[in-house]
């Protein structure tokens, strides 16, 4: 424990709430932490790997800032955020512990970044074009993650193995997670179990239009810079003043340059550096205006051609709503400004385990066919509705043990056999079969299987399965909670909290053998000022050698008023 924690632990405890929340947060405080007071709070706060952890998230001014109040000036602007953190005292100089951690260290000069040149038209056309790409790529790997969450590596990067199933289907894999990146900030993805699914917010995206689209996710890329990018009005500071915003983040070189391509991948710059009509706005803080921008983008369309063979094709950009839609019962087979989809048995079923029926599919696809429905596609939707539900799957009431039933005994007996099934240890029983393995897991199985199998709840209802929920929504879930850990640390503020100050203050010192100046009250009511160099506590006494008589003492610690180290 050293003194140096005190006036900190002073300034805790008559911090507000909101205050404090902030301090903890900034300083990535887990709500679990194991602190009783605000002396452990103190302490822990200036403990050097605490200091070191914070130090690289200050921006370039605080970073100045810090360093001129370290050689006894004034921190100007940034004094109250410095405070803030915890790293400067409420006078303005430097914590003691921060010292140390400062030496050597340096920030840039401030360089002085022309304003921002407006993109000539060629630039601008070509800067919507990548946005509206980047749009459309980033909505297709939504759709994926939806059906299929992606397995993630330790640091957050999908792994290698995703990468090559996405390049299957054409995916550029290359920029793959720097859309990630930007749809988890734009909270359309999390991270559940290491892998990453589509958040429950990510549905309504996908049905929005291409300039709402885009509003979302560039107004979310602006909110979510680290605060040395930000500027006080709530836009961004000059792009190629960026990779200075950090000085001491030996990470940032990297980081920067990734927030740069994110803002390259959503049309925020051209590839000049220069800065297309749409994104001055959002620059400056305002809202995100994507009208500018929409005029560069390709029409969309509402309509498709049927056709006999199976497919459809849109002969334009397909309005999203329609889009997902229609990629519920077709595979899309080309993604282009005219995209073909395929129906197949299996896409077909695939939207009938996600709550379509015979009449809701028929119904959609009439209404958005220039060509009617060819008359093989309606024996496909027909056929497949027939199909659909001939394998029904319920827990049995008096065993608990997941039940499969069919009117097609010759399937059943299929699926006894089915060596892709024999993990279930399927048995027969009464024109069934039946597993111990829970309900949910065998109709998934079946699923992956081709059989047409359907839940069945216990009232006989045929509910809608989603295979992999929703990752919850990052602007839902909020920051950690802190209000208990505030009010544990609260509780234990009161009349005794100086006392309890001073024997941490006097313990550490015998463990440091530190040399103290002690205020003593005397019986008189006067006080004497002694200097020590304490050598044990106990039993409610401090023994200490006295320097200037050269004698051991023996004193109360009640009697104590004050304490503090003797610099060397």
């Amino acid at each position: 424990m050293s003194t140096h924690a005190r006036p900190l632990a002073d300034w805790l405890a008559a911090a507000s709430d909101d205050e404090l929340s902030h301090l903890l947060r900034s300083r990535r405080v887990r709500p679990d932490v194991g602190w009783d007071d605000f002396f452990d709070a103190a302490e822990s706060l200036l403990d050097s790997t605490s200091l070191a952890r914070v130090l690289p998230d200050l921006t370039a001014d605080e970073a100045a800032a810090l360093l001129r109040a370290a050689a006894g000036e004034d921190a100007g602007e940034q004094r109250a955020a410095l405070t803030a953190l915890a790293l400067l005292r409420p006078d303005g100089s430097p914590y003691p512990p921060v010292l140390p951690l400062l030496e050597g260290r340096t920030t840039p000069d401030a360089a002085v970044v022309p304003d921002p040149v407006p993109a000539s038209e060629p630039a601008a056309a070509h800067a919507a074009e990548r946005a509206f790409t980047t749009v459309a790529v980033l909505a297709d790997l939504l759709l994926i993650a939806r059906e299929s969450p992606f397995a993630l590596l330790s640091g957050g990067a999908v792994s290698a193995g995703e990468k090559r199933r996405l390049a299957e289907t054409g995916m550029p894999t290359e920029i793959v997670d720097s859309l990630l990146d930007i749809a988890v900030h734009a909270g359309l993805a999390g991270a559940v179990d290491r892998r990453l699914r589509a958040s429950s917010s990510a549905d309504d995206w996908l049905r929005s239009s291409v300039a709402d689209r885009w509003r979302v996710l560039a107004t979310s890329f602006r909110d979510t810079l680290p605060s040395g990018l930000r500027t006080t009005n709530g836009g961004w500071i000059p792009i190629p003043a960026w990779p200075h915003a950090h000085p001491w983040d030996p990470s940032w070189p990297d980081e920067s340059a990734a927030l740069r391509e994110e803002a390259r991948l959503l049309g925020l710059i051209a590839e000049d550096g220069s800065e297309p009509e749409w994104t001055a706005g959002l620059r400056r803080g305002d809202v995100a205006d994507a009208t500018p921008l929409a005029r560069l983008l390709p029409a969309e369309v509402d309509r498709i051609f049927l056709q006999n063979d199976l497919t459809a094709i849109a002969p334009g950009p397909l309005q999203p709503a329609l889009d997902v839609r229609l990629r519920d019962i077709a595979t899309r087979e080309s993604a282009a400004q005219a995209s073909s989809y395929r129906f197949t048995p299996e896409s077909v079923a695939h939207a009938f385990i996600a709550g379509e029926t015979e009449e809701s599919i028929l119904e959609f696809l009439s209404g958005i066919s220039l060509t009617g429905i060819p008359q093989p596609l309606g024996y496909l939707v027909s056929q497949t509705a027939q199909r659909h539900g001939l394998v029904r799957i319920s827990t049995d009431d008096e065993t608990g043990r997941t039940r499969i039933e069919s009117t097609d005994l010759h399937l059943l007996q299929t699926m006894a056999v089915d060596q892709s099934l024999r993990p279930l240890g399927l048995t027969a029983h009464v024109d069934s079969l039946t597993t111990r393995v829970s309900r949910e897991t065998v109709y998934w199985a079946l699923v992956d299987a081709r059989y047409p199998a359907t839940l069945v709840g216990a009232d006989g209802a045929v509910p809608v399965r989603e295979r992999h929920p929703a990752a919850p929504s990052p602007a839902a879930e909020g920051g950690a909670d802190l209000s208990a850990l505030i009010a544990r640390l609260r509780s234990h503020q009161g009349p005794d909290a100086d006392a309890a100050w001073l024997d941490r203050e006097l313990e550490a010192a015998v463990r440091a053998r530190a040399v103290l100046r002690v205020t003593v009250g005397m019986p008189d009511g006067s006080t004497r000022e002694l200097v020590l160099e304490a050598t044990g506590i106990g039993g409610g006494r401090l023994r200490g050698r006295d320097r200037a008589a050269d004698v051991e003492r023996t004193l109360p610690v009640s009697s104590i008023r004050s304490a503090s180290i003797v610099a060397p």
